[in-house]
Formats: C-alpha cells, structure tokens, sequence
C-alpha cells in the first residue's frame, strides 16, 4: 500500500480488518489446511536432506524471541500486514540448522498472534494462517540445504540466492492463498511487492548481527530497539488508516442519510434514485471503472435527484402542463444538488460535478452548461442513461410505465442525440440480455422527430 493509499487499496484493507473479526469460510480454510500442509511436508523434506545437528539453544532462543516481537510490529496491507522479517530472521537463520529455522519462525509467528486472540481482533481459527504466512522461511533454508553450506559458511552468491529464494517462495505462496482463499486478481497484490524492496534493504543490517550471533547470542537483542522505531512508524501508519477508513465511512453514511432525506421529502423520487444505482454501478463495471469513479457513480446515482429538495413539490407532482417558469424552476435541481454535495467536501465534490451534469445531452442540448459529447463526465453520462431507463419503466404522476420493449425502442432512439452511444449499449446488454435482433442498434439512422407533448420527451431525464 502507497503512503497516499487508493481507494481500492482502503476497500481491501476494510475487507481485510472484517475477516480477522470472523470464521474463515470453507474456501478459506481448505485454501489454509492446504497450505500448513505443504509447509509441514517441507520441512520434512529439510529434515531429510540436512538433518539438524549442533543446536545452540541460547542463540537459538534469542533470536526466536526476537523474531516473534519483530511480529508485532505490523505494517496494515491491503491483503494483511508486512512485518520488518529480515531484521531477526538472518540472524536466526545463522543461529540453529536450516531444518529447524522454519520450525522456529512459525512458532514466533504462533506466539505473537496469540494475544491479538485473546483481546478478541483475531478469530482463533484464524492461526491457521500463522504456517501459510511462514512459508518464506523455507525458500533460504531449501538453498542452504541443496547447497550443503551453512548460512555463516556461505559467500555472497550463495546469499544473494537465498535472499531471492525467500521472495519467490513467499510471494507464490501467498499470491496462491489470496488467489484462491479471497478470489483476489493478480494486480493488486503485484502492487504490493515494495515490502520485498524494504525486506532487501534490511537484510543487510540483519546480516551484520547474525554474524555475531553464534559466538555472542545477545548480539540479536541490539535488533530490538531499531524495532521499536519500526514500531512507532507503524502505530502512526495505523492511526492514519483506520482514519482513512472511519472518514470513508462517514462519507458513505452521510451520503445514505441525504438519500433517505430525498425518500422522505418524495417517496416516488427516492425510490427511482435507488433504482438508478444498481443500474448505473452495473454499467459502470461493465466499462472497467476504476473504484474511486465506481464510488463517485454509486453515490451520484443514489443522491442525483437531491436538489429536488428545493423544488416546490407542486412543481415535481403537478400531473399536468409545467409553464416555462416552472421549468426553470425545476432546472435548478442540478445545481441545488451539487451545491448541497460541495457543503459535504472530500470527494463529494467530485460527486458535485456529476450531479450537476446528469441533465446534459450528448448533442449539446441539455442543462445546466450545454456541454457536449466527451465534454460530459462519463460518469453524468452514465447517470443520465440509467435514469432515462428508470423514468420510462416506472409510473409518474402524468403517465404510466412503458412496456420493456417500447422502452427499449426509446433508448436507442435517443442514443447519438440525447445519450451517449456507448452507454446506450452498455445498459441494453444489462436490461435486454437476450439481444433482440429488431432492437440491437444502438444508434438510429436518423432520430425521429421530437413529439408535441405537455411534458417532455418520455426518455428526456427532466421527466427523471
């Protein structure tokens, strides 16, 4: 995770913080049963191959003791947290045989969750991950291994290539767990191999204690007050990422309340602005918006309608003609909206924006600013397009819902004059899946002249 964390990255680590709280799911943990598995089958394989001999216990001890306070310094990820491993680890590495390293490392692992058990962040049947999350011990200690050389014997190729056998094995290994455990894509957790930049960095420092540590065992515990600086630095990081996500929260609460503030000034206007959101988050997926703009659509589309607070509702229910001050009047909404969403700040400006545009037309037409075209927001022209569905399937208080079909005929009609091709299409792949033949255009030829109606056009969104 970056220092100025994206919000998809704040969205996993959310996800990440619930899961400590609760059971692991059946995927999850046969995904963990699978792993522990293969890490007890490994270190039977480093038993075989180089059983353990000439154990120290006092090095040994120590620097296990090390490694499992270097455990509680936790670095929050998006997927769980990196800890500063390289610290203790080289010398641990050096202090005992490579057999029995990833035994020690996943008993300091064990150690150090226990008490985050015992205040109740951690469901207990969550240790399972303690032996997935020990994997990266075996990539050195099988180098070592194959090689025949102990740690403190080997030259720098030899620890170049246990440094890198680490990495690999590590992040094959969880990027297997997260795959499969959390059904997570690759590029996300891509995005988080920095920590093994960082990693890199401090084996060098780890590597000058572990040189001292088989003649002078306490040599390990100069480690432990360069891990308290690592730990003041992760208490701020803490801090400002359960901000992030309470204000993230705060966000979406509030924008909730001024939805039910808009449901209980008009029941009809509520209801048709939740029923633009999942159309409107349905077509912004199916265009690979990214999750802040997948955000600023959900909340547009949930609160595009909150300046009709200020209408007088004679003017939104009036069943009848709306006299040209009427809908001037009733034209504000655009701006009322996004002046109420800018009163909010943060990133509900952006929200502002889009609230503001959703009456534009893609042939310049529309209001507030007669933009055209690309000139509209894309997520205005998304809203726009799913509230022109909404109106024309829904009862309004001059006229009766369309049938699906005549519907459909009206969107296409309006794609390339009233709404954008592109977005036309997008949502008659989501409303008409079975494609009809007679209504797969998503632009006409020509577009048919505009009917002389009281109100107007029915695919207009100022009937939205």
């Amino acid at each position: 995770m970056s220092i100025e964390s994206s919000l998809g990255e704040q969205q996993l680590l959310a996800d990440t913080v619930r899961r400590a709280q609760s059971d692991m799911n059946t995927r999850e943990r046969l995904v963990e049963v699978f792993a522990a598995g293969g890490f007890v089958t490994a270190i039977a394989a480093l038993w075989v191959s180089q059983p353990p001999y000439g154990l120290s216990i006092v090095p040994a001890a120590v620097c296990t003791v090390v490694l499992a306070l270097a455990v509680l310094v936790r670095f929050e990820t998006p997927f769980g947290f990196t800890i500063p491993t390289q610290l203790p680890f080289v010398p641990l590495l050096f202090a005992m045989p490579v057999a029995l390293v990833p035994i020690a490392t996943v008993l300091a692992l064990g150690t150090a969750r226990l008490p985050d058990v015992l205040r109740g962040d951690l469901r207990a049947s969550r240790l399972l991950h303690v032996a997935g999350n020990a994997w990266f011990a075996i990539g050195p200690a099988a180098v070592f291994a194959i090689a025949g050389v102990e740690p403190r014997n080997a030259g720098p190729a030899l620890l170049v290539a246990a440094l890198t056998g680490q990495f690999l094995v590590d992040f094959l290994v969880c990027t297997l767990r997260v795959s499969v455990g959390r059904g997570a894509s690759l590029s996300p957790q891509l995005r988080e191999t920095w920590v093994y930049g960082i990693d890199a960095a401090l084996a060098g420092v780890g590597l000058e204690v572990a040189k001292n540590v088989p003649g002078a065992p306490l040599a390990a515990l100069t480690l432990v007050p360069l891990l308290g600086v690592f730990a003041m630095f992760a208490h701020e990081r803490h801090g400002r990422l359960a901000g992030l996500l309470e204000l993230n929260s705060a966000y979406r609460g509030t924008a909730l309340v001024l939805g039910d503030v808009v449901e209980a000034d008009d029941g009809y206007t509520g209801e048709h602005s939740r029923g633009v959101v999942a159309l409107a988050i349905a077509v912004a997926e199916r265009l690979d918006l990214g999750p802040e703009r997948l955000r600023n659509v959900e909340f547009a589309a949930l609160l595009h309608d909150v300046g009709k607070i200020a209408i007088p509702k004679e003017i939104i229910n009036k069943p009848g003609k709306l006299d040209p001050q009427e809908w001037t009047v009733i034209k504000t909404h655009t701006l009322e909206g996004q002046r109420m969403l800018d009163r909010v700040g943060g990133f509900m400006r952006e929200v502002g924006l889009i609230v503001r545009s959703h009456h534009e037309r893609w042939d310049g037409r529309g209001y507030p600013d007669g933009l055209a075209g690309e000139a509209i927001p894309l997520e205005a022209r998304i809203i726009a397009c799913c509230d022109t569905w909404n109106a024309m399937r829904t009862d309004r208080a001059y006229r009766k819902a369309l049938s699906q079909e005549a519907a459909l005929a009206e969107l296409l009609a309006s794609a390339g004059s009233q709404l954008d091709p592109r977005i036309v299409k997008s949502l008659t792949q989501i409303v008409d899946p079975l494609g009809k033949p007679e209504l797969a255009r998503t632009q006409p030829i020509e577009p048919p002249a505009a009917p002389k109606l009281d109100r107007p056009p029915i695919s207009d969104p100022v009937a939205a």
